[in-house]
């Protein structure tokens, strides 16, 4: 069985909220819909979720589809940019080259991209031990964490060329499978727009 991570579309950017509170914007929660309104996602999904608000909304959506409840973990959680908090969109281009860039080391505070992997992996590989035979899965999270589980599932170095922004770019709200026994990466980023139909097979 084929499990899915997907990406938290656009958000609702406010300087004076902190970033784990922001929720989706009109443009993401419309994707959001959209994508559940295909009916591509199977009764009885598993449906796992990161507890920031823009992915629980996500997951929300996703789970009402599936008609299961949505599991959320903290640990799921994007890589900790408290330290620095809201940056300017060209500044924080520059943190997360840094972040992807120099995996072993904390930029400016930033929680380091080795221990984000490690805790994004365990938490994930933890979830699959509790998803019965057969289930297709879904995981609602972050574009950060996520490109350093494609990493880890593609045996492939930690590079910021592995970023969804550098394969499909609609702000957020892409997609990679990989297989749920073997944990083998079975794709690149897609916009969740471009899944296929039967994505689970």
């Amino acid at each position: 069985m084929k499990a899915l991570y997907l990406t938290h579309p656009q958000v609702k950017l406010d300087a004076e909220v902190p970033v784990p509170l922001w929720g989706l914007s009109a443009e993401g929660r419309d994707r959001a819909e959209a994508f559940a309104a295909r009916r591509i996602i199977p009764t009885g999904t598993f449906v796992f979720s990161s507890r920031e608000t823009k992915a629980l909304e996500l997951a929300e959506i996703v789970a009402a589809q599936a008609g299961t409840p949505v599991l959320a973990d903290h640990l799921m959680g994007e890589n900790d940019r408290s330290s620095t908090g809201f940056l300017p969109p060209a500044l924080f281009e520059e943190m997360a080259d840094r972040f992807f860039g120099e995996p072993e080391t904390s930029a400016d505070g930033w929680e380091r991209a080795v221990d984000a992997q490690q805790r994004i992996v365990s938490t994930v590989l933890m979830a699959l031990k509790s998803v019965p035979p057969d289930t297709p899965v879904i995981f609602c999270g972050h574009g950060a964490v996520g490109t350093l589980l494609k990493c880890h599932l593609g045996k492939r170095a930690i590079a910021r060329s592995e970023d969804q922004s550098r394969h499909a770019n609609r702000g957020g709200g892409n997609a990679f499978l990989f297989d749920a026994e073997s944990q083998e990466l079975l794709s690149e980023w897609i916009e969740m727009e471009a899944l296929p139909d039967a994505w689970w097979r």
